[in-house]
């Protein structure tokens, strides 16, 4: 197919702007969704070829309800967006933080899927992928032997909201299923990115090799799997 369609949300930048650079060498119309139209724009430009600007806040009900009428069909749907707004344990996090890091990283995604689901329907081979994290994942936060075990609750609300999305990613599975999606969260790994300070780490890893894997569960064939949350190199993560 030649006329596929796909939207990143959050690709003015990072991991989602290399998903959507990708998508648009293997031949997709990609809408690049960015709250601010200015960098949103220049984006655009740098992807070249079929990008097209999408101004979409995953914040904004009204904007997401907009956003959406202008798109008819879509093929893929990528949930990029993310923020990190405190980095704090449970006993110094504020519920203002948490609230705020939920209204993007879960609830945004909740909104957004929901509001492209009728232009997702229209696709012969409609796929959606969550960006999540491996510092969500519940089994390597406990495990003694892992570093997030180390963190001993710190970055509470992101790590406990992409937890939230990988269990969002799991029952849109399952209810989507008979109608041919496939659902999954990747975990992108450590990368450079302005995410948060971890991410200009010297050992952060370059945001292309992320968006590979992001895509590959984007292409994922009929008899993909579904539900499921991967690492970027394409092996299952934990719960």
């Amino acid at each position: 197919m030649n006329d596929r369609t796909a939207l990143v949300t959050g690709a003015n930048k990072g991991i989602g702007k290399e998903i959507a650079r990708l998508l648009a060498a293997e031949g997709f119309t990609v809408h690049v969704g960015s709250r601010d139209a200015e960098r949103g724009e220049k984006a655009v430009r740098e992807i070249g070829g079929t990008a097209r600007l999408l101004v979409l806040d995953v914040t904004d009900a009204d904007g997401i309800a907009a956003a959406a009428e202008r798109v008819d069909r879509l093929d893929v749907l990528v949930n990029n967006a993310g923020v990190v707004v405190e980095d704090s344990r449970p006993p110094e996090l504020s519920l203002e933080g948490m609230r705020r890091t939920y209204e993007t990283n879960l609830f945004g995604v909740l909104a957004v899927t929901n509001a492209f689901l009728p232009a997702l329907r229209r696709s012969p081979a409609p796929r959606i992928v969550n960006i999540s994290s491996g510092t969500g994942s519940l089994d390597w936060s406990a495990d003694p032997e892992r570093e997030f075990a180390a963190f001993r609750g710190q970055g509470a609300a992101y790590r406990s909201g992409k937890a939230a999305l990988n269990a969002l990613t799991l029952y849109y599975g399952q209810a989507l299923a008979d109608e041919g999606f496939k659902v999954n969260a990747m975990a992108p790994g450590l990368r450079a990115t302005d995410l948060h300070p971890r991410a200009a780490l010297a050992a952060a890893g370059d945001p292309a090799e992320a968006a590979a894997g992001a895509v590959r569960l984007a292409l994922l064939p009929e008899d993909g799997p579904t539900g499921g949350f991967f690492s970027w190199d394409g092996t299952r993560m934990p719960w």
